[in-house]
């Protein structure tokens, strides 16, 4: 399926399903995007492709957001220097992301992109993992590789979408 298709199929059940509403604006460079658990921005200068992951990932980050207050302040926490522990659990934090996300391309009919949103999740934590060693932010594009074992769909639990700080934009 192209991303233009996958985005029009996508964005309608994000917003009326989930009552999450999607807006392409100005994101805080170098940021492709950001949420507050009631709305997603995506940065109006970027391709379809990263909107795509962009889009599918921050719904799952909402989805966090709204049902843990430990998810949120690690959303939260973008200090650089983090522990082995502190890694673990954002691995599964932003891995998690994914397979909601995952889960919300097959809510939207598209069953065919589950191994592109693990190609992209790899690459978008391979970035985390040198930013929260360095401080710098790459390209995530230069650490797209693909191929690689996909991740399995996440079930979408219940929630209430409640507005709360965000990292960069709002």
């Amino acid at each position: 399926m192209d991303f233009q298709t996958a985005y029009n199929l996508i964005v309608p059940v994000v917003e009326k399903k989930y009552g999450v509403e999607v807006i392409i604006s100005d994101v805080v460079d170098p940021n492709t995007g950001d949420f507050d658990g009631q709305t997603i921005l995506l940065d109006y200068n970027q391709d379809l492709e990263v909107a795509l992951f962009v889009l599918v990932h921050l719904f799952g980050h909402t989805v966090q957001w709204n049902i843990s207050d430990e998810y949120r302040a690690l959303g939260l926490n973008v200090a650089v220097g983090k522990t082995p522990e502190e890694m673990a659990a954002i691995t599964e934090y932003e891995q998690g992301a994914t397979r909601m996300g995952i889960a919300l391309l097959h809510e939207a009919g598209i069953t065919d992109m589950d191994g592109w949103a693990s190609e992209w999740w790899r690459a978008d934590f391979e970035y985390l993992v040198h930013f929260y060693k360095t401080g710098e932010k790459l390209d995530v594009r230069s650490l797209l590789k693909r191929g690689g074992e996909t991740l399995a769909p996440l079930p979408i639990p219940r929630f209430t979408p409640q507005k709360f700080a965000s990292r960069w934009s709002f």
